[in-house]
């Protein structure tokens, strides 16, 4: 998928692309496969590929250290990508639906966001910090470049307390 979007990484950089099946062991259903290029205390760069239906679990980036907590930009740049945020937007800047396209894949107790917005390529949305939000792979899958202040995995809150953020699978 990322070649068909024309993102070139390097053998090294594929080598090195994170698999994270959240602890679930259902790859196809609940994951996310990541390439980060950088993550400093500044700032934070990655691929998010997303494969058709398969959902990254609802989280928030909660404030920490005297952060207010990692704000970040989705950037779709191959397929589509339905992100689900709490709160409210400005309708008229979003691709907000009004009926949800896309339902979670299981334990839907544990997903409370439920403004839809549909990215497409060349389409993006900045999630605030400590914004509960989840995300799901359309038809054909997405590739989604994140843009975001310091990365910190382990701090990251779900919803589910099932999830283990820090399990990746091997390949």
């Amino acid at each position: 998928m990322l070649d068909d979007a024309g993102i070139v990484l390097t053998d090294a950089e594929r080598e090195d692309l994170e698999i994270a099946d959240f602890g679930f062991d259902d790859l196809s259903t609940v994951g996310t496969q990541i390439h980060t290029y950088v993550n400093t205390d500044r700032y934070c760069a990655k691929e998010l590929v997303q494969s058709p239906g398969q959902t990254c679990p609802e989280h928030r980036h909660p404030p920490f250290d005297g952060t207010p907590g990692k704000q970040e930009t989705f950037r779709c740049r191959a397929g589509e990508v339905s992100l689900f945020v709490d709160g409210e937007g400005d309708d008229e800047e979003e691709r907000v639906t009004e009926n949800p396209t896309r339902t979670p894949p299981t334990r839907e107790e544990h997903y409370t966001a439920g403004r839809e917005i549909v990215l497409e390529p060349g389409d993006q949305y900045t999630i605030p910090p400590d914004t509960n939000h989840w995300f799901q792979g359309g038809e054909e899958g997405a590739v989604i470049s994140e843009f975001s202040s310091r990365s910190v995995d382990e701090k990251d809150v779900f919803t589910d307390p099932k999830v283990d953020r820090l399990s990746n699978i091997d390949y």
